[in-house]
């Protein structure tokens, strides 16, 4: 079982609290230590869960507060925009304005609706996002719980959203709504599939399920070793999240705001809020499982690093939806199919036989395997952009180009002079 000294973040805290004698607390905490008398140790260990906790959850509220006004900001950059610069320096205070316009509006629920249902419905889609981020290290000893099957964890609980998404448009009690979220479950079902099996080379590479662990045997970052797998999680995961271009299940060219159609006031400000958290949780992820986690350079502090990588992933994203249109349903649920879910098997079948070629590979043999996995993957988006991108019939092309010909030569003369 995992020592939970081994925290910096419950070592000084637990430390500052207790009084104990223990050999892990000498010369840790602050004030001196031992701010609770003798015995109270269990009181010590709860005060410091819920310290942690509770600066969790609200640095968590904090850093979307910050992400919207980014997104914002670096949308208004991308398209030739101002952005938001008029509530606060810099429009720094915009999202909290978003925030307390949200919280005043009225909360209107439907009459046939079921209300337990559908108030419950924004709860379950927030939970999951706030619960990936207990096993999420964040630099040198700072998580929150080290468990050694964290990986297969996250998995299991970012598949709740479905149930999420199912109970809003059912308690909601709207036809349409309901539609939008079968549409938006089929999609999220389709592209878990690929993301799981794009870890599996991760998994092969590290040897166990713990982030730590992960972490700790990316001597060099696995998207280098592994970048057809890091490149379909990377989509999968924004399928997801629902974002841009696979946001159609609630696009507003489609049906309306899908299964949120009847949520307002701090009900609709939940499921945005689980986006948000869920979008910086899984930017997260992709910098522990694939870009080295806290790894970086003295004297740069651990945490500092993969906040910084972590914002990488988060302009990576955004700069997807500032440049890519939104696709069709078909078209998303073809490109799972028939793309991703093959890329995710040709990375299977060529990770087993490099791990079985190198089962203990050396520095120098990962960079073989990196070389031989950057060949497959060139080659694989070449092949599949071939057979998956716009046929070309030059045939129809003639009749097309001839068509537009005959219709130019035989359109009257515009008259020359002014005219009404």
């Amino acid at each position: 079982m995992p020592d939970p000294f081994d925290s910096v973040l419950y070592r000084h805290i637990y430390c500052t609290l207790s009084s104990t004698a223990d050999a892990q607390c000498e010369g840790v905490g602050l004030f001196g230590g031992g701010l609770l008398p003798g015995g109270f140790e269990w009181l010590a260990f709860v005060l410091t869960g819920v310290i942690i906790v509770a600066a969790l959850i609200n640095g968590i509220l904090g850093a979307v507060l910050l992400m919207i006004w980014g997104e914002r900001r670096l949308l208004g950059r991308l398209q030739g925009r101002t952005g938001p610069n008029r509530w606060g320096p810099f429009g720094l205070l915009t999202p909290i304005a978003d925030a307390v316009k949200t919280m005043f509006k009225e909360d209107v629920v439907p009459t046939v609706s079921d209300r337990l249902v559908f108030t419950l419905a924004p709860i379950l889609m927030l939970f999951p996002a706030l619960l990936v981020y207990a096993v999420l290290p964040i630099g040198h000893g700072t998580w929150l719980a080290d468990i050694n099957v964290a990986l297969l964890f996250i998995v299991a609980i970012g598949g709740a959203n479905v149930l999420a998404i199912v109970a809003a448009a059912w308690g909601s009690g709207n036809r349409y709504a309901m539609f939008s979220a079968m549409r938006a479950v089929a999609m999220l079902i389709s592209y878990e599939i690929p993301l799981v099996i794009s870890l599996v080379g991760v998994i092969m590479l590290s040897g166990s399920l713990s982030l730590v662990a992960i972490v700790n045997a990316q001597t060099i970052p696995f998207f280098i070793i592994q970048p057809l797998g890091f490149f379909v999680f990377v989509v999968a995961s924004m399928a997801e999240l629902n974002r841009t271009p696979f946001d159609v299940a609630e696009a507003e060219s489609e049906i309306v705001a899908g299964y949120m159609t009847d949520y307002s006031s701090m009900k609709f400000g939940l499921f945005f809020l689980a986006e948000f958290a869920a979008t910086i949780a899984t930017s997260g992820v992709i910098t522990v499982l694939f870009l080295g986690g806290w790894h970086g350079f003295d004297p740069i502090p651990s945490q500092i690093w993969f906040i910084a990588k972590m914002v990488g992933v988060l302009a990576l994203i955004v700069w997807v939806r500032a440049s890519w249109p939104r696709l069709r349903i078909d078209q998303i649920m073809a490109f799972a199919w028939k793309a991703l879910f093959e890329l995710t098997l040709i990375n299977l079948v060529v990770s087993g036989l490099l791990m079985l070629a190198w089962p203990s590979p050396s520095t120098t043999e990962l960079w073989y395997m990196a070389g031989i996995n950057w060949l497959v993957f060139i080659a694989s988006i070449i092949l599949f952009g071939k057979l998956l991108g716009p046929k070309h019939d030059p045939v129809s092309a003639g009749n097309v180009q001839r068509d537009v010909t005959l219709s130019d030569s035989d359109a009257p003369a515009i008259p020359s002079g002014g005219g009404g």
